[in-house]
């Protein structure tokens, strides 16, 4: 058993700032005694697309060396929901997931398959797929505290994803987000349950909240998420910079899958 602390944020156009408000939200929740700690989507920065490009910076750069250092100094494993990654593309970034071991070096890596093309209204909408590269290998990482299958944000919406997670061995889904204001009051806690509910796992959703300077999101809608395999909402963060904490016994995972086989039912044939 182990407490885990999704993280809500509000992050701006600045790195430097970005890391001056999420590093004492880390380190508050290890002070309650995570030992799991996860951030948003776009922990590093959100800003309309073509600067997130500019900007992007490799795995191997100071805002991975420094959430390692961070993640070693306290002793946890520590998600930095996304940041934007430089690769060959010069034209465009990847929207990556860093998973950091209890020692600071990088355990997993994950990129945003599932990329936010959509046009909800005159002030809802986004082409990802303009600037970032999609992902293509879905990821689930052993650490010491069970196994993590990775996710970002619009991901959510696609279940067979998180079957294969499942199927890969995945007991806790990590699901870092920057829902907006209008999806997040409609689907946000639905499409969470559910992903819990149909796995069978726990789900973990640190999550962008408030105002951004970002040209396509505008509003994120908040309510970072812990989710049990039964479906109940264990803790949710109020509005505004804070922490969704919650315990986590991997045990409900084999309870649950023992009593209610899901897996061994499912039809791959259909």
């Amino acid at each position: 058993m182990f407490l885990a602390a999704a993280v809500q944020m509000n992050a701006t156009a600045d790195p430097s700032a970005n890391e001056d408000q999420v590093v004492p939200l880390i380190e508050r929740a290890a002070a309650h005694g995570a030992r799991f700690i996860a951030t948003p989507e776009h922990t590093r920065m959100l800003a309309p697309m073509a600067e997130m490009v500019r900007l992007a910076e490799p795995l191997g750069g100071p805002t991975c060396r420094r959430f390692g250092a961070l993640a070693r100094r306290l002793g946890v494993v520590l998600l930095i929901g996304s940041i934007n990654e430089r690769g060959g593309d010069p034209d465009r970034c990847s929207n990556t997931s860093v998973l950091f071991g209890p020692d600071g070096a990088i355990a997993a890596v994950y990129r945003k398959i599932h990329l936010f093309d959509v046009d909800l209204s005159d002030t809802v909408r986004s082409r990802e797929s303009d600037r970032v590269i999609p992902g293509s290998d879905p990821v689930v990482a052993t650490t010491p505290l069970g196994r993590m299958g990775l996710s970002i944000c619009y991901d959510l919406r696609f279940g067979n994803l998180y079957r294969r997670l499942v199927r890969d061995g995945a007991e806790v889904l990590c699901v870092p987000s920057a829902f907006t204001l209008t999806t997040g009051r409609a689907h946000w806690e639905v499409l969470l349950r559910a992903r819990a509910i149909e796995c069978q796992g726990f789900v973990i959703a640190p999550a962008q909240w408030g105002r951004h300077e970002d040209d396509s999101l505008r509003e994120t809608f908040g309510h970072a998420m812990i989710v049990d395999p039964w479906g109940q909402v264990l803790a949710t963060a109020a509005d505004g910079p804070g922490l969704a904490l919650a315990e986590i016994d991997l045990e409900t995972v084999t309870r649950i899958r023992r009593a209610v086989p899901v897996n061994n039912h499912f039809r791959t044939d259909l």
